[in-house]
């Protein structure tokens, strides 16, 4: 259930587990089969039964039902364990009971997306490999690799994951049947086995050739009392013991010295040394479970749900062991299933319009597989990157992310019990051995955040937006979008549809504590900050940065890359901070985008042109370590530009107000940081320390303050002088006419240059001397 939770943050509705027991199952297995068949017809009908409708365009009630919450016709459900292929089943239910959502019901039938025809959630959980992997400076898809797996060739993700990359070496893996084995696989005939047995029909790890399995390997029953085990297979699995018990060989399949540990089979195979097998509560596996700090792979992927516990992969994460969650690395399949319904409630109103024949949505849906898995695997890929983000700054945010867990706690929109996330006592000792949160710890708090601000979004008129109806738009597959955005604009799911998306980008780009940290320092409200983030990524362009820098993918360091895309979501905070401080709310985002973008535009073509000092030098410096790591010099001077661009919005603003041109202000800002040291000033403000959240909120004051003064400096510096010259002299010449203000404030900042260490007190004198300049001016 807590697996569900945490991937509802990628769909539309607020899924949950249901499921029955039968409580005489039939020993024939067809009979079996058909038990349950009737057994899940009835589950469907209750559930249809106290389910609300839509006839029409009204929202009809069931009958003999008392409600006691609001409208909720709202019901889909998806295949799992034991169902995965009852969706015709279900969908033929939804037919008699005239339910309003058709064959959108159950997903993945018969007409609809075929998750394991797709291979959509091993696709999905593979992102997760392929990032671990490139962080490692390893490419899947061209460098081999060993890996060892639970699961076989016959199933939906272990199948088509072994089918990813021909350069998987494959050592062992085992099932519910039977343990394969195969020391020095050939990489190029392994696959090709692989995938002979995986469009096999109900084939095992006994139907691999023996021929290529490599000399020593083989495979084994589970059910045999010992298997001897060979030099070679010895040495593959580093174990000393010449024979084990077939639970003894699947233990030290899991311990194997390899590159990655697989899952996609069933059961809790890993847990945390501190944990007993009763607190992990399957009992199918006990008798060959490990602990984390047994792994010896060096990457984990887990397309099965529960192949570890929580605290099993926070134990694995803080030995340095690169793995996310189940619900983070399995979401795919959910998230194609969410696609496959809102696609559907889309066409079935074109198809009831009469624009549209059931038979042309059918092709059509089949025309979109790709394109919806491509926006599905896309949103792994994100997650992914967002966690990789989320690390930097880890062990100096711990404060913060304290803080913002007590708020998590508090407000219910997460348990840290429950989620085995660290209590304050432990995030405390973890900051003195200098270590912070790790990758699955993140991902819960990243889900958590995520369904906490869709609540918000939908709960405020942000969703109404006619910019964010892009986001509505882009869900769709660009067929769907060229031919009915009218519809798109009307579909019945629009505004949850959008709040879910926006949640998404939001959390993905700025991480997981940027809401709670500007709602603390501004007071806005979660619907005011989205508007700011919004606007301020569109003028700075933090999408194609974004964008430039997945594309140097093996090309650059990962963690050059992450470092790059910190930059860029660094600027959009500070503007997005800067907007909710100096603009009304709540922000037109689509006027305040047109009224800033195009300034900030000739800002950033003018820089680094007009920069000086210590400005100039740390844009140099970053420029060229960038090009060293092999970034293109373009994109490495634009994002060495960043920290400058910032002032771009006080500049445009500035323009306005002085009715300047935003080329002639931004010359005269930048002649003025030069004359009079400024830059210098900033970058000490910016130093000081943040470590708590009064050192944060006291310097974040102080930069602001620094900041209104220059730009109310350079507004009555060109107030006070000519239009016709360049920005220069007229700086120069207002420096001139108020010399004895100005050489008063050189000797007080030359002062605190001096001192070997600024504090806060000795840099607001400094503050205070600029804003005297902007009193006395004349």
């Amino acid at each position: 259930v807590k697996a569900q939770n945490l991937k509802n943050a990628v769909i539309v509705p607020v899924g949950a587990k249901g499921g029955f027991v039968l409580k005489a199952p039939p020993e024939d297995r067809q009979e079996l089969r058909e038990e349950v068949e009737d057994c899940y017809r009835t589950f469907v009908r209750r559930l249809l039964d106290v389910t609300d409708n839509i006839v029409g365009d009204e929202v009809v009630p069931p009958n003999r039902v008392v409600r006691y919450d609001g409208d909720d016709p709202y019901l889909v459900v998806a295949a799992d364990k034991g169902t995965a292929t009852f969706s015709d089943t279900a969908n033929a239910l939804s037919a008699e009971y005239g339910f309003w959502l058709g064959d959108a019901f159950a997903s993945g039938g018969s007409v609809g997306y075929d998750h394991k025809t797709m291979g959509i959630t091993a696709r999905g959980a593979w992102e997760s490999v392929k990032h671990h992997f490139r962080e490692m400076g390893l490419d899947v898809g061209t460098q081999e690799f060993t890996c060892v797996g639970i699961g076989d060739m016959s199933g939906d993700v272990f199948g088509n994951a072994m089918l990813l990359s021909e350069h998987i070496r494959l050592v062992a893996a085992f099932d519910h049947r039977h343990i394969f084995l195969d020391p020095q696989p050939d990489p190029a005939r392994s696959f090709a086995q692989r995938r002979r047995l995986f469009e096999l029909p109900r084939s095992s790890w006994d139907d691999y050739d023996p021929e290529v399995i490599s000399e020593g390997g083989g495979v084994w029953l589970r059910t045999a009392k010992s298997i001897t085990l060979s030099d070679q297979g010895r040495h593959a699995l580093d174990v000393e013991a010449e024979t084990l018990t077939p639970d003894e060989l699947i233990q030290a399949i899991l311990r194997a010295p390899v590159d990655l540990l697989f899952n996609g089979g069933i059961g809790t195979f890993v847990k945390a040394h501190d944990e007993t097998h009763a607190d992990v509560g399957d009992k199918m596996t006990d008798r060959v479970r490990i602990d984390a700090s047994e792994l010896r792979a060096k990457v984990v992927g887990e397309g099965g749900n529960l192949g570890f516990t929580q605290p099993g992969r926070v134990e694995y994460a803080l030995a340095g062991g690169r793995i996310n969650t189940d619900a983070i690395d399995n979401s795919a399949g959910v998230d194609t299933s969410d696609h496959e319904v809102n696609i559907k409630i889309l066409l079935d109103g074109l198809v009831a319009d009469g624009e549209l024949t059931r038979k042309q949505r059918n092709a059509l849906l089949v025309e979109m597989t790709d394109e919806v898995a491509a926006l599905v695997l896309r949103s792994n890929d994100e997650q992914n990157r967002a966690l990789s983000r989320s690390l930097v700054h880890a062990h100096a945010m711990s404060d913060v992310l304290r803080r913002y867990l007590r708020h998590l706690d508090e407000s219910g929109d997460l348990s840290r019990e429950l989620e085995y996330l660290p209590d304050d006592e432990t995030l405390v000792e973890r900051r003195n051995d200098g270590v912070g949160l790790v990758r699955p710890e993140f991902a819960i708090i990243l889900a958590a955040t995520k369904t906490a601000l869709y609540g918000k979004l939908l709960n405020s008129d942000v969703c109404e937006d006619p910019w964010l109806s892009r986001t509505l738009e882009t869900y769709f597959p660009s067929i769907l979008q060229e031919r009915y955005p009218e519809e798109i604009r009307a579909h019945r799911l629009s505004r949850e549809i959008i709040a879910t998306r926006v949640a998404n980008q939001v959390v993905n780009q700025a991480g997981t504590t940027f809401l709670f940290r500007i709602a603390e320092e501004t007071g806005a409200s979660a619907a005011d900050i989205v508007r700011a983030h919004t606007v301020a990524s569109a003028v700075f362009g933090l999408a194609d940065l974004q964008a430039a820098v997945r594309d140097l993918d093996h090309r650059v360091p990962a963690a050059t890359q992450t470092l790059m895309v910190v930059e860029g979501r660094r600027l959009v905070e500070r503007g997005s901070r800067w907007l909710l401080r100096n603009r009304p709310r709540p922000l037109d985002i689509s006027a305040s985008t047109e009224f800033f973008g195009a300034g900030v535009a000739i800002v950033a073509d003018l820089l680094p042109g007009p920069m000086h000092g210590a400005d100039r030098r740390s844009r140099d410096q970053t420029s060229g370590t960038l090009v060293e790591a092999g970034v293109p010099v373009a994109l490495a001077e634009r994002v060495a530009n960043l920290p400058a661009l910032y002032a771009a919005l006080d500049l445009v603003a500035t323009a306005d107000a002085v009715d300047e041109d935003v080329t002639v202000v931004t010359r005269a800002y930048l002649t003025l940081a030069q004359r009079l040291h400024l830059d210098w000033l900033r970058q000490q403000i910016v130093a000081l320390p943040r470590d708590t959240r009064w050192q944060a909120l006291a310097r974040d004051a102080m930069r602001d303050d620094f900041d209104a003064q220059h730009r109310m400096l350079t507004a009555e510096v060109l107030r006070a002088t000519d239009r016709g010259a360049e920005a220069q002299e007229r700086v120069d010449g207002w420096l001139r006419r108020n010399a004895a203000q100005v050489r008063r404030c050189e000797r007080m900042l030359a002062e605190i240059e001096a001192i070997t260490s600024s504090d806060l007190a000795v840099l607001s004198v400094g503050v205070r001397e600029i804003r005297n300049l902007v009193d006395v001016t004349v």
